[in-house]
């Protein structure tokens, strides 16, 4: 198993990276994509990443996070992107449940495309965040293609968008919420998601899967998740797990050894 998004950097990790990771592992999670939501975080990202071979990094400003950008921001996450650890970018978006002004949305559109436009610089798949902004998310990603893929990070969207954005190159990544007991559509996205596009993730310590629910989550919940696809999917849990495990690599273009 990867775990494809969790924060590692978060305060409630950061300090003591290494239990984390072993219980992790002790339960089959192999690799961990760490991704940044802030210049500060994406620091953090990139430093657990050169102290753990199994753990990457992601960098790159949250769209809530954009207002808090000081003017070198964006500027001290570029020199990160050549860093061999650094995978994608990420993770960025928009996020309209928190800035419902006007102003602020425009705002959120106008460093998305920037943010891109520097992944398809630097031949980076992007990890998309997106709540409450379906259509606008949708257009955007049309009209400023990612030329390297992406994750549709703990996607929340219909069953009907799924095609629409592999089409456009994604991966769909399913967290926590398809374990909870009323989740009708993140249960009919991970029946209907193609086996090649289709990756797992904790987004820990947020969204922890049931029956943790109310607690803070960890990548050692990930096993969770992956088992509850394979039953929606009517599977063995190890074919989810190899197929989730393909496509991170594929996507990463990472050689698995």
């Amino acid at each position: 198993m990867i775990d494809s998004h969790c924060h590692l950097n978060h305060n409630s990790f950061y300090h003591n990276p290494e239990k984390h990771i072993k219980d992790a592992m002790a339960k089959g999670v192999e690799a961990f994509l760490v991704v940044g939501y802030d210049l500060e975080s994406s620091k953090r990202a990139l430093s657990l990443a050169k102290r753990f071979e199994n753990v990457y990094a992601a960098v790159g400003v949250h769209p809530t996070d954009i207002k808090k950008r000081q003017q070198n921001d964006f500027i001290e996450i570029e020199t990160m992107l050549n860093h061999p650890k650094v995978i994608g970018y990420g993770e960025i978006g928009l996020d309209y449940y928190w800035d419902k002004e006007a102003d602020a949305q425009i705002e959120q559109k106008k460093y998305f495309i920037e943010q891109i436009n520097l992944a398809n610089k630097y031949k980076l798949p992007i990890i998309v965040h997106t709540r409450d902004a379906a259509y606008d998310t949708y257009k955007l990603l049309s009209d400023n293609p990612p030329q390297y893929g992406g994750i549709m990070h703990c996607y929340s969207g219909s069953a009907e968008m799924v095609g629409n954005y592999t089409e456009l190159g994604f991966y769909i990544s399913l967290g926590g919420p398809v374990t909870f007991l009323n989740a009708r559509t993140p249960k009919e996205v991970a029946k209907i998601v193609p086996l090649n596009r289709l990756l797992i993730e904790t987004d820990s310590p947020y969204l922890s899967p049931h029956p943790l629910r109310g607690k803070p989550n960890s990548p050692e919940n990930l096993p969770l998740i992956l088992n509850e696809i394979a039953r929606l999917r009517n599977v063995d849990v190890t074919v989810i797990d190899k197929e989730t495990t393909a496509n991170f690599w594929r996507l990463f273009r990472l050689q698995n050894d």
